[in-house]
């Protein structure tokens, strides 16, 4: 079983790791997955040896809070969370403002109150520091509440540090001020009084308070498309009871319920068209921006918007059920989901505290034993406490992933899992399944060629009886055809379907065979009649059936699917950037050819049964090959799971897209593309993120620990320390909204070529070729420079190499080299 949980007190990655630590130990759990981006905690668990509360009850041990997750209560507690801080920042602010100025302000000359003149009255000076830091500390008083137990309980986070950082310069001052009240007024006394660390200490609190409040307004920014899918659905809908129209909350409507629709309304439930017609706006849901028209028996899906006409529905999935529900449900756990590039991170960050906090003890030991004063050495330890950052070792990853599920989601795609979104960056094979995935999988009947005696009618009386009983595409469209032609259907018995191979099944006591050569040869059926018959079809692209008796051959179909015009564009984009395209189909070789000539496929199996995918794709994985597997259909389904990344049209059967690691919504190839370079993006902007928390906490702890102090007097105080750390968890959050930016014509079909040409002496050469490519069709830019000799350009679909080289060397340069980039 699995279950979701809220968990508060999170504030970096070691409190993340110790939630997971805690949670791990409990007997009966299987796995835990820690979320600070979301500050929630998934946990698979046997519900036969723990509850829930168990589970509570040891994220509380461990000195967090934890509830089960109730829907949609985020947006209240971010709208509280945000209340809170904005409170926390500008009083700290204001605090921290007077206090800078008290204790600054006499060193660059600003005016300040006599009876508060460090000079003439130490002693006032000094208190009202206090009084000010007081404030700020009872403000900021959750670092303390939470980090000081979770140090006793040697669980320390960053509000540990944080408290002790702040607490060790706010007792240093009140140290002092002790020590001065020994003084009075003297020149000592003076000079103690300006060495007070009260600023120092309301400046940790301060800083870091900031740097929070700013990471939680850009955290938010990461969860903008759950928040857009979850505002989709509308929130009312009108629906037939006790015969009458009535206005009702979406939650109370019932599977089975008629459902009004009037021009301009949200569908608010997934249904089935049972009354009257209209085009509805899928973009929502699909990215699709031109309306599909929707008639009686078609479906319709949550969100989407009726454009036009007036209809009524009955309602076949609600609440969590329907397609808006489970897309949200797909993108919540794929965003708290761990790419397997994290763990390191999530290593370091368990251990990160404990010894940020060894190395400050050994700087503070370190320079009391230097001979330094114990202001110094204290100054030093305490910016190696607020310097060091583990959030941004533990944001580095989930934001970004957050991120881009999100985008994925804005595209009509699903991730799953960040695991599987991680591994599609490197994938170089893909493996694509014909039916459905690069054809529209509505296959048409175009031929009925009887054999013998019987006459077209009966044979396709016979043919749709039998594929009356089948779910599959060919089966459908024969079945289509028969019915618009008036065939009766006829009463099979003992059907049979025999998956990629045929059916079977008798009718009159007559037992009758449709399907491929295969099927055929097993039943010994001859088929040197219409061998000659079926291959013409195959060379025209088409589908040849078989249909037979018990002893012959009685007749060819011919089965017609169109390629779709989008499959050859993402083909393409696979190809240019080094990915190798095999297709897979039960269809005879002479069909794939003609499909693999079309489309400039790498490679093709052809008359292959749906549990030989699966070794298809393991042998290429056996040659080194990451394998990703495209496809639609249940017979897919093993190669789905199979696959390093298993991608499914979102159109596809419902056991497809449960074994797939990516589902595309829309039934277009290009998503796989975009869901491919999506993923390189994101782990390019990952690997950002954690190189530049890796390279901060190495450089900057060691600076703040006066490494470079004796030979360079580098020196950094604790308010440069605390500002630091809240810009380092901040630029790692900004870093991964740049994948909002992420756009798919934009990044996925947009061609950069690179041509190296001789013979370009001057500007006017340079011109004179940057004007032959820009005439060519596609190109959209066209940059020379006749210096280098090499000209880049870049196109919105693949142009041929060839038609480059015509171009440039129609007009008397050279090409010695052209590659894509």
């Amino acid at each position: 079983m699995r279950s979701k949980f809220d968990i508060t007190g999170m504030t970096c990655a070691a409190c993340s790791a110790s939630v997971d630590r805690s949670v791990k130990k409990v007997r009966g759990v299987n796995s835990v997955n820690v979320s600070l981006l979301t500050n929630s905690m998934s946990v698979e668990y046997d519900e036969n040896i723990i509850s829930t509360d168990m589970i509570i009850k040891a994220v509380k041990n461990s000195g967090y809070g934890a509830k089960l997750t109730k829907t949609n209560t985020n947006s209240q507690e971010n709208i509280l969370i945000k209340r809170q801080m904005n409170i926390r920042i500008i009083g700290s602010t204001i605090l921290f403002s007077l206090l800078l100025y008290i204790s600054m302000g006499t060193m660059i000359g600003l005016p300040i109150f006599a009876f508060m003149n460090p000079h003439g009255h130490p002693l006032v000076f000094g208190i009202s520091q206090m009084i000010l830091t007081i404030g700020i500390i009872l403000l900021n008083r959750h670092y303390f509440i939470a980090g000081i137990p979770k140090l006793l309980k040697l669980h320390p986070n960053m509000d540990s540090l944080i408290a002790i950082g702040s607490a060790s310069a706010f007792i240093y001052g009140i140290y002092i001020l002790i020590i001065f009240a020994g003084y009075g007024e003297s020149s000592t006394g003076q000079m103690i009084a300006e060495e007070l660390y009260f600023e120092a200490a309301g400046a940790i609190l301060t800083l870091v308070t900031l740097g929070k409040y700013l990471e939680f307004k850009s955290k938010t920014k990461t969860g903008d498309a759950i928040a857009k899918l979850i505002n989709l659905a509308p929130k009312n809908a009108i629906v037939i009871r006790s015969e009458q129209e009535v206005e009702v909350s979406v939650g109370t409507i019932q599977v089975g319920e008629i459902v009004v629709i009037k021009p301009g309304m949200k569908i608010p439930v997934d249904g089935i068209i049972t009354e009257g017609f209209s085009s509805l706006d899928e973009q929502a849901i699909t990215g699709e921006s031109m309306p599909v028209d929707k008639t009686v028996n078609d479906k319709v899906t949550t969100a989407t918007i009726n454009t036009s006409g007036s209809f009524r529905f009955r309602a076949t999935e609600v609440g969590e059920d329907t397609t808006l529900a489970r897309i949200i449900a797909l993108v919540e756990e794929a965003s708290n989901s761990k790419a397997p590039i994290a763990k390191l991170a999530d290593k370091i960050s368990g251990v990160f505290v404990p010894i940020v906090i060894g190395i400050a003890i050994l700087t503070f030991a370190g320079w009391l034993i230097a001979g330094e004063q114990l202001g110094f050495a204290l100054s030093m330890a305490i910016t190696v406490l607020v310097i060091s950052c583990p959030c941004a070792l533990g944001l580095a990853t989930p934001v970004a992933v957050m991120v881009a599920t999100g985008k994925g989601a804005e595209n009509g795609i699903l991730i799953k899992s960040a695991e599987s979104f991680e591994i599609a960056h490197s994938i170089d094979t893909v493996v694509l399944d014909k039916t459905g995935t690069i054809t529209y999988g509505k296959p048409e009947m175009t031929d009925i060629i009887p054999i013998g005696p019987i006459s077209e009618i009966d044979l396709l009386t016979i043919a749709a009886s039998i594929e009356h009983n089948s779910e599959h595409p060919i089966g459908q469209a024969i079945v289509a055809f028969g019915i618009k032609n008036h065939v009766q259907i006829r009463e099979v018995k003992a059907f049979l379907s025999q998956s990629g191979k045929g059916l079977s099944g008798k009718i009159a006591e007559t037992q009758y065979y449709a399907g491929n050569e295969v099927m055929m040869n097993e039943q010994k059926i001859d088929l040197s009649l219409g061998r000659d018959l079926a291959l013409n079809l195959a060379e025209s692209g088409k589908t040849p059936i078989y249909l037979a008796d018990e002893h012959q051959l009685i007749g060819i179909i011919g089965i017609f699917d169109i390629i779709r015009p989008t499959s050859k564009e993402a083909i393409e984009w696979f190809q240019s950037h080094k990915i190798t395209v095999v297709m897979v189909t039960g269809d005879n070789a002479i069909v794939a050819n003609n499909i693999r000539n079309q489309l400039g496929i790498d490679h093709v199996f052809s008359g292959i049964l749906p549990e030989k995918k699966a070794e298809i794709i393991a042998g290429l994985q056996n040659n080194g090959h990451r394998v990703a597997m495209i496809g639609d259909g249940i017979n897919d389904a093993i190669a789905l799971v199979k696959a390093d990344v298993g991608i499914a049209i979102g159109a596809g059967t419902d056991i497809a897209i449960e074994s797939a690691d990516i589902v595309l919504i829309k039934n277009d190839l290009r998503d796989a593309a975009l869901a491919i370079e999506l993923s390189r993006k994101t782990l390019s902007t990952i690997k950002m993120n954690l190189f530049w928390a890796f390279f901060y906490n190495a450089i900057g702890i060691p600076i703040a620990a006066g490494i470079f102090y004796m030979w360079i007097g580098l020196k950094l105080n604790p308010t440069i320390g605390s500002l630091a750390m809240s810009l380092s968890s901040i630029s790692v959050v900004l870093n991964a909204l740049r994948l909002k930016r992420f756009h798919k014509t934009k990044e996925v079909f947009n061609m950069k070529i690179s041509i190296q040409i001789e013979g370009m002496m001057c500007m006017h050469c340079q011109k004179h070729v940057e004007k032959a490519l820009s005439i060519i069709n596609g190109v959209t830019k066209a940059v020379v420079n006749y210096k280098t000799k090499i000209a880049l350009v870049e196109s919105k679909q693949k142009i041929a190499d060839e038609v480059l080289i015509s171009a440039i060397e129609a007009i008397g340069y050279h090409v010695t080299h052209i590659e894509s980039i």
